[in-house]
This record gives structure tokens, C-alpha cells and sequence, in this order.
């Protein structure tokens, strides 16, 4: 079967192009510009906890020496300090009933690129076409051809295609898709600067500082080596910040907080304007979005990599059944369903918020948990909570099996992230959950206490085990069946069932092949063989 063809190479197409390998896929990437993700220190990215964790999981090497996690969060408010909120990453085995929330990982978005591109590079299964523009699109019943302009004029030939192309795609162009919303939401003027602010490791937002030209709001969040990066709210269309204008505001906002300007090493500088996009379509046949070239959002600390990761994570494990032919066609159709639902509604708080948080409050009771106040709704946007930066949850998802008499509750409603507890597979191997996603099967866990003290030889032969294991291997998905001590709101001989992007479909009570195999067809999108007989009768009508 031909590869699929990734066009772009940014986080995203890097990222979908070695979750595709993972999976055993292969792919061309076509690289318009080898040359265009330039060193700025000031073009920065926040990446949550599920979504650091599916870029180590890809080969990324950076997180870890070029990038840094806040210690904390402090919310300010002219002259007062609104909140305080200690973050940070929790231990094995710890048993602090109250840990601390996910630090966030900050690093700049050319160390990021730069790390997934090492990873490419030791990827036999990625083809990678630099200075590749696109300028024709066709698409069959098998696959999809593309034509590259010169200097590398040719046709290429995929079996599907994905444009991770950016903002100004062409294959979304090309598709005649169109991609609607609000221009010039916000705009911010930014520094990357090295000095020392009182805080160290922590992220700030001061809203109404209360000095000449600190503007309504101004964040400072830390970079490694004692880098900062500071924004500062602008008015949507005002005139140009010039580099003096500039200038003026980092000497008052460093002295605002330091009671006099410190010493500083100014890095990078520049005005960003956010704009909130959300392509109409997602998919047409073989070709599909993902990324900005699918979705613009940005304002309220919004992060558009970290949801264009998700794209890649969500894709990847159903392009890679589909193309093994593993899944019917109609698997693909999910992708939509789900991440375009969860970036609409990212944006729809986002837009409901703006006027509360910009000065008006004439929607505050249209959105849910507005009445915490400004500085926790932007404090969510930040630090990845609530629904302006959580993890999404697909429950209403086509891939959601109806509710069964079988199943039970957990800790983790159906649809949202897993909890990453630790298990055990049947080799005696323990890992954390989350590194056992992205291989492209489904991960069934039975909790069962008391296991982690036991000899392998002992609990696989035990209890459940044996009915559970045949159950696992009577799936109509390759699966893998681990064990876990414990897992939040679970009960003994809870069995959960998690599709191979870390989120749940459903937990059972007790060991329920029947219930347990047509939740793992209706994640893989139905029956393969009633799908062909669907598509033949379509092709003859």
C-alpha cells in the first residue's frame, strides 16, 4: 500500500509523520521550506501534561535540556496578589493525598521542531522531500497523486494525505474548504529577555499593573537558562509598537516588579496577532486537516500546538488500522466527529469569556464556572483546566459504545483521559500507562490489588486472569492486557478498556467478554466485513 503523504513539517506533521511510524505506517513528508523555522526565542510553546508526554513518547529529546517546568502559578491584580498555586510533576509511588496540579512544559517552538526532526531523521519508515510545495491535488477511489512545484517538480502518490500545512494551507485550498472565524482576537507584544525576576520558575500574570504603560495584562513565564518570556495585552487594531515603544515597556514592567530596572539581556522581540479559525470540514475522502492548517486559536493562554498534537495523536491510530486494514474507512470519519467538536468548543469559551475578561459581562451567566472569577478562567487557559485548556473528552463520540448493563464507573468518566497509574503486562514488565499508548492497539487493565507482590507465575494463573486473558485474545483489535494495583474510584476486578490514544471507552465490572468485545469493534468503527458489503452496495447504486 502506497505511504500516507504528510504535507509539512512542523510540530505537527513531524509529530503525525513518527506516530505513523510507530504504528508501522510509513510516510513521505513534503517540506516546503527547510529553512523557514528560523531561532526565535520569543515564539515560545506551553505543552500540557498529555501532550509533553506524547512528544518524549515520539523520540523528543529537548523537553528535558531545552525546555522548563513551572514551579508555580501567581495571578496578580494591580498591587495585590490574587492567587498562588504550587505546580509541579508527581513522584512514583507517592502518597501526597493533595499533590500538586501538572506543571505545564515551556520551551521555544524552534527546540521543539528541532527535536521531533532528530527523531525523523532516525526513522527508517518517514521519507522526508525537502522544498516540496504543493500545487495540484487529485484524489481516486485508491489513493491520492500531488504535483510539487520546481525545484523539485514531480507527482507523488499516497495512500491518504494530510495537510499539516499551517494557517495559509494549501491543501485545505486545494480542497476548497472553507475556514471562517474572527480576526485580530487579541494581539500581544512580546520579549524574550535573560535577567531575574522575583519569582523564580514561576509563571505570572498581572492584570492592571499598576505602573505607566503596563496596559491591561502582562505575563511572565520562565525559559531555561534564566530566559523570560514576557507578553503584553495590545489593543486589537492600534498603531505600531515600535522598538522603542517596546523597549519603554520592558524597563517598566522590570521595575514595576523589581522596584528598579535589573540588569537584562534582551533575546528576541515581536507583536503577535491571535485569530480564531475553524476549518468547515476536516476530512474530504483521502485527504484531511489537522493542525493550523484546520484551526487558529490562541487567545486566554490557549495553546494552537498543543491542540494540533492532539490532531496528530487522534489521527494516527486510526489512519494506521485503516491503512493496515485493520478498520473500516469510516474509522477516519471519528477524527472529525471528535477533535473538531473539542477545538469548537475551546473556542466557543474562549469567545464567551473575551467579553467578560476584556471589560464587558454582558454573557458572564452563558458560561459554566465564569462566577470563580477573571483571574481563575484565565488561569485556566494557562495552566490547561477547565474548559479553555483541559484535556478534551470525546464521550459523545461515534466511537462511544452505548451504555450496558456491564459497565460501571471509575474515576475517569468515558471519553476522558486516563489516569496514568502504574502496570504490569504478563512479561512481569512495570511501566507508567502512558507508555504504553501510541503503538496503535487497544490496552485492556484489570485492577487487581495486591498483584505487585505477587509472583507473575502466581496471579496470571489466579483469579480472573486466565477468562480475562482468552477474553483479550478473542478481540477483534490486537490488544494488550496489563494489571494494575489500583486505579482512581475502582473497585477489585474492574476491567478498563483504552483506546490507543489514552482514552477510555468504557470500564466494566468484572471480567465481560461479550460486553468487552463489542466495545473493541465499536471503537474500530464497526464490523470490517459489514463495512465492504456497505461500500460495494454503494458503489453499484
Amino acid at each position: 500500500m502506497d505511504p500516507v503523504i504528510v504535507v509539512g513539517a512542523g510540530p505537527v506533521g513531524l509529530a503525525l509523520s513518527l506516530a505513523l511510524a510507530a504504528q508501522g505506517v510509513p510516510s513521505v513528508l513534503l517540506d516546503e521550506d527547510p529553512a523557514k523555522d528560523e531561532t526565535r526565542p520569543a515564539r515560545t510553546v506551553v505543552l500540557r501534561e498529555d501532550t509533553a508526554d506524547l512528544v518524549e513518547r515520539l523520540g523528543c529529546k529537548t523537553l528535558e535540556h531545552e525546555g522548563t517546568r513551572w514551579s508555580g502559578w501567581r495571578s496578580m491584580r494591580r498591587r495585590q496578589v490574587v492567587r498562588e498555586l504550587p505546580l509541579g510533576v508527581l513522584d512514583e509511588g507517592s502518597c501526597d493525598e493533595d499533590p500538586p496540579a501538572p506543571s505545564p512544559v515551556h520551551l521555544p517552538q524552534h527546540a521543539l521542531t528541532r527535536g521531533l526532526w532528530d527523531a525523523v531523521t532516525a526513522q527508517d519508515l518517514v521519507r522526508v522531500a525537502p522544498f516540496s510545495r504543493i500545487d495540484t491535488l487529485e484524489q481516486d477511489a485508491t489513493g491520492v497523486t500531488v504535483h510539487t512545484r520546481e525545484p523539485n517538480a514531480t507527482w507523488w502518490r499516497g495512500s491518504y494525505l494530510v495537510g499539516c500545512d499551517g494557517a495559509r494551507s494549501t491543501v485545505r485550498k486545494l480542497l476548497d474548504i472553507r475556514f471562517p472565524g474572527r480576526t485580530a482576537v487579541e494581539r500581544h507584544a512580546v520579549a524574550a529577555l535573560r535577567t531575574e525576576l522575583p519569582w523564580p520558575g514561576q509563571a505570572v500574570l498581572h492584570r492592571l499593573p499598576p505602573w505607566r504603560g503596563g496596559g491591561d495584562e502582562v505575563t511572565a513565564r520562565p525559559l531555561p537558562d534564566g530566559a523570560w518570556r514576557l507578553d503584553w495585552l495590545l489593543p486589537p487594531r492600534g498603531e505600531l509598537v515600535t522598538p522603542d515603544a517596546l523597549i519603554n515597556r520592558i524597563r517598566d514592567t522590570l521595575a514595576g516588579w523589581c522596584g528598579e530596572t535589573p540588569p537584562y539581556e534582551l533575546l528576541d522581540t515581536g507583536v503577535y496577532t491571535l485569530h480564531h479559525r475553524l476549518a468547515l470540514r476536516w476530512r474530504a475522502d483521502r485527504a484531511l486537516l489537522a493542525g493550523d492548517a484546520a484551526h487558529l486559536l490562541g487567545a486566554l493562554g490557549t495553546q494552537g500546538v498543543d491542540e494540533g498534537l492532539r490532531d496528530a495523536e487522534n489521527l494516527a491510530w486510526k489512519l494506521a488500522r485503516v491503512w493496515h486494514h485493520d478498520a473500516p474507512e469510516v474509522l477516519l470519519d471519528s477524527y472529525q466527529a471528535e477533535r473538531r467538536a473539542a477545538v469548537a468548543a475551546r473556542l466557543r469559551a474562549a469567545d464567551q469569556s473575551l467579553p467578560i475578561l476584556r471589560g464587558g459581562g454582558g454573557l458572564r451567566t452563558l458560561l459554566p464556572g465564569s462566577a470563580r472569577g477573571h483571574d481563575s478562567l484565565l488561569a485556566d487557559g494557562h495552566l490547561g483546566h477547565g474548559p479553555l485548556g483541559a484535556p478534551p473528552s470525546y464521550a459523545y463520540s461515534p466511537l462511544a459504545p452505548p451504555r450496558a448493563e456491564a459497565h460501571t464507573s471509575v474515576g475517569t468518566p468515558p471519553g476522558a483521559p486516563v489516569a496514568d497509574v502504574r502496570v504490569t503486562a504478563p512479561d512481569g514488565t512495570t511501566v507508567r500507562l502512558r507508555e504504553r499508548l501510541g503503538l496503535g492497539h487497544l490496552l485492556v487493565v484489570l485492577v487487581a490489588p495486591g498483584t505487585g507482590v505477587w509472583d507473575r507465575r502466581h496471579w496470571m494463573t489466579a483469579g480472573v486472569m486466565p477468562r480475562l486473558a482468552e477474553a483479550v485474545e478473542a478481540l477483534p483489535v490486537n490488544s494488550e492486557l496489563l494489571v494494575t494495583e489500583s486505579y482512581p474510584g475502582a473497585s477489585a476486578h474492574t476491567v478498563l478498556l483504552i483506546r490507543p490514544d489514552g482514552h477510555l471507552v468504557a470500564a466494566f465490572a468484572g471480567v465481560r467478554p461479550q460486553e468487552l468485545h463489542a466495545a473493541a469493534n465499536t471503537v474500530r468503527g464497526g464490523d470490517l466485513r459489514a463495512s465492504a458489503r456497505s461500500d460495494r452496495t454503494a458503489d453499484i447504486n
